[in-house]
């Protein structure tokens, strides 16, 4: 539900958004900034090169926000930027023209995201007027 062309760069926090990493101490099912996007690494493979070269790491992620895939390779000894990812859960409270009303465990409420226009916006607005006739009829 994150706008997909967010600059995730710019932390509101204040908090970088990132942080350096050895390419060798990646890991499957972690993240990595690959070609400047926040990417879940889908796969990774070591490859050694020759007599004095270094091991290369071959990473696949795929970004959080848009789902795309993203291919990079750097030397093991090399440090990649990891985004510091931090995860909210937000119960739907209401819509109000196309606006959602979340609220998250504590409490806070925010209703500036919009509901997306596609097949998941849908399947949002389909449950919650299910789930808001449920309880508006019991």
């Amino acid at each position: 539900m994150a706008d997909p062309d967010l600059d995730f760069q710019t932390g509101e926090s204040g908090a970088s958004a990132t942080y350096p990493m050895q390419c060798s101490a990646l890991r499957k099912n972690g993240y990595v900034v690959l070609k400047g996007r926040p990417c879940k690494i889908v796969e990774m493979s070591t490859s050694k090169t020759g007599k004095h070269g270094h091991a290369k790491v071959n990473l696949v992620g795929i970004d959080i926000f848009t789902n795309k895939k993203y291919e990079d390779m750097c030397p093991s000894t090399h440090n990649m930027d990891v985004p510091s990812i931090k995860r909210i859960d937000y119960q739907l409270v209401n819509i109000n023209e196309n606006y959602m009303s979340l609220m998250s465990d504590n409490g806070d409420i925010r209703e500036d995201l919009r509901v997306p226009d596609n097949e998941v916006g849908k399947e949002i607005e389909s449950k919650f007027e299910t789930c808001w006739f449920c309880h508006s009829h019991s």
